[in-house]
């Protein structure tokens, strides 16, 4: 059974009291406001610490946000870059003012205005080639760039770089270009065409190459024609064209450390069958196997030279094959399969590398030499004919497999 007990305590039967003076007396009423009750005696809900839970949820939102935010700035960056390239803006396509440094530009022979504006292009003379192209146009005035080496500066205007390689146009020149290893007769239709001087002109002072100081024995200017890149007056006469080019060689020689006329037409024999039988990496083996034929203790091959570029000269041909015949032929001065020694005289015009071979020879043991491939160059050296004769048959395999390139 349970016992209710009274909400109130026994009254004092002495006073009367009012119900609400027993209900502050076990129940005292705060006179502060009920907000002013929780304030004090509870944690604020705006100064309670967030769970770690919390903390991390808006952590991740934070850093999702960040993501979204820097993805979108790379988008809006990339899009800017794209377009930027596409419209070309921001790019520079022309330099202002003469550049600074120096840089030498070579300007080949039959190069043209758009060959020469990539070239610019490539070594930062200019900042765009189509630029240096409409420049070129504005100021050429009829005049082109000649070929040569012109002394320019890095990242000049198109204008300024225009204008430095049409000065040498200022003054009219004929431009003749001559390859090494070229025969006079060659020789001579080059001039001709570059000058306007008729060929009968040059053949006519080959006849007499003693007026320009070569040595009475040979026949003509065979040798002497230094080739290289020529720019004769528009005055200019066949014999001043000829003297400029024989007084090319003599200082050839004379650089390579020859200066007795005879021993200089010596060399420059040597020199021209070098230049015809050899690439330039072999030039000096092929000097100093031709030495070993000339030498006295040669019992390999009789101081026979045994060159077919000597032999297809004096038949007046340019040719791979001969026949036995031709080989046999002792009526061929310059034959050196019928004939010992040198040949009567030059075969073609030697380079200067091809001269300095021929003044300096390789040391070297072997008599033979043979081109096994025309279009690398390769050549195979040989101590007997023999082993030479495997060479051969390895050039004769090429050809078969090459046909026409050998004929």
């Amino acid at each position: 059974m349970s016992h209710r007990h009274p909400p109130f305590p026994a009254a004092d039967h002495g006073a009367e009291q009012h119900p609400d003076d027993h209900y502050e007396e076990h129940y005292p009423v705060h006179p502060e406001p009920v907000e002013q009750f929780f304030e004090a005696d509870l944690p604020s809900r705006r100064n309670r610490r967030p769970s770690k839970a919390r903390q991390r949820r808006r952590r991740r939102r934070t850093i999702v946000m960040l993501i979204v935010v820097l993805g979108f700035v790379g988008v809006v960056v990339a899009v800017a870059m794209f377009l930027r390239s596409l419209l070309g803006v921001g790019e520079v396509t022309d330099y202002a003012g003469p550049g600074t440094g120096s840089v030498t530009f070579t300007v080949d022979a039959g190069a043209g205005p758009l060959l020469v504006g990539n070239g610019l292009e490539q070594q930062d003379i200019v900042a765009s080639s189509d630029e240096f192209l409409n420049a070129l146009s504005s100021v050429a005035d009829g005049r082109v760039i000649q070929p040569g080496d012109y002394e320019l500066k890095y990242q000049m205007s198109s204008e300024e770089a225009a204008r430095a390689l049409l000065a040498d146009a200022d003054a009219k020149v004929h431009y003749a270009a001559v390859a090494r290893d070229l025969r006079q007769n060659e020789v001579f239709d080059i001039l001709s065409e570059s000058t306007g001087i008729p060929r009968e002109e040059f053949a006519a002072l080959a006849e007499d190459p003693t007026q320009f100081g070569i040595p009475e024995q040979s026949p003509s200017l065979e040798g002497y024609l230094y080739p290289g890149e020529y720019r004769f007056d528009l005055d200019v006469t066949a014999t001043e064209v000829i003297q400029e080019m024989v007084d090319n060689t003599n200082a050839a020689l004379e650089e390579a450390g020859v200066t007795d006329p005879a021993e200089q037409y010596r060399i420059l024999t040597i020199a021209s069958i070098v230049q015809a039988e050899a690439g330039q990496a072999d030039y000096a083996q092929v000097a100093g196997a031709i030495m070993n034929r000339l030498g006295p203790n040669n019992t390999e091959t009789n101081g026979l030279i045994q060159s077919d570029a000597t032999v297809t000269y004096g038949l007046d041909r340019k040719s791979y094959n001969l026949t036995p015949e031709e080989k046999a032929d002792t009526s061929n001065p310059y034959n050196t399969y019928a004939n010992e020694g040198l040949p009567v005289g030059p075969i073609g015009s030697p380079s200067a590398e091809a001269i300095e071979a021929a003044v300096n020879p390789a040391d070297v043991p072997y008599y033979y030499w043979v081109t096994v491939n025309l279009d690398s160059g390769e050549t195979k050296f040989s101590e007997t004919l023999a082993e030479h004769a495997r060479y051969v048959a390895e050039y004769q395999a090429w050809c078969a497999d090459n046909v026409g390139r050998c004929e």
